[in-house]
């Protein structure tokens, strides 16, 4: 496996988002030698469902996806329902797809990609509620605990959590991915 040392990995998340689909994934990458960044809508710090508080970095206007190596998006269905409405998160997120950088997603957060138009012909996961709405977007919904698609990692739940940093860590090691598109 490549090693993801001094590779900077964003995270975007708003309130609300599943604690453990951000605390799981930070940990893994931090542990790998990755810096781990903190991007929002806005304010200095966000609030998981279950209470996790986690200081934010840099809002997504202050920031640009090529200034990192990959994104990860956390679920939970506040954050996820804001964020998708969020032009500026979906932009951000987006553009990782046109740079062909690694992307993680987890539970609801492939709300925003479906918003950011990135998911037609990409075999993916999320959680169950959300086969329909990828399906209409055009992927290729599958229920498994994790799914890599062209530098795509998707899985469902936080039961996924450990399948899920394990291929995450592997394709941000991998790099860029010259399959992805816009």
């Amino acid at each position: 496996m490549a090693s993801i040392e001094n590779k900077r990995i964003a995270f975007l998340a708003t309130d609300g988002f599943e604690d453990s689909e951000l605390t799981s994934p930070w940990k893994a990458v931090t542990d790998a030698g990755a810096q781990a960044v903190m991007i929002a809508p806005r304010g200095e710090e966000i609030t998981g469902k279950n209470g996790h508080r986690q200081h934010v970095d840099y809002s997504v206007t202050q920031t640009a996806s090529d200034e990192y190596d990959a994104l990860v998006l956390p679920g939970g269905v506040v954050n996820a329902d804001h964020l998708r409405m969020d032009h500026d998160a979906v932009a951000f997120a987006r553009a990782f797809f046109t740079q062909h950088k690694p992307v993680g997603v987890i539970c609801h957060g492939s709300w925003i990609l479906i918003e950011a138009d990135v998911v037609d012909g990409r075999r993916m996961t999320s959680y169950p509620s959300l086969q329909t709405d990828l399906r209409n977007a055009g992927a290729d919904w599958v229920d498994e605990e994790v799914v890599v698609d062209q530098g795509l990692v998707s899985s469902r739940t936080p039961d996924d959590l450990p399948a899920f940093n394990d291929k995450l860590v592997e394709e941000i090691g991998e790099g860029k991915h010259g399959g992805q598109t816009a």
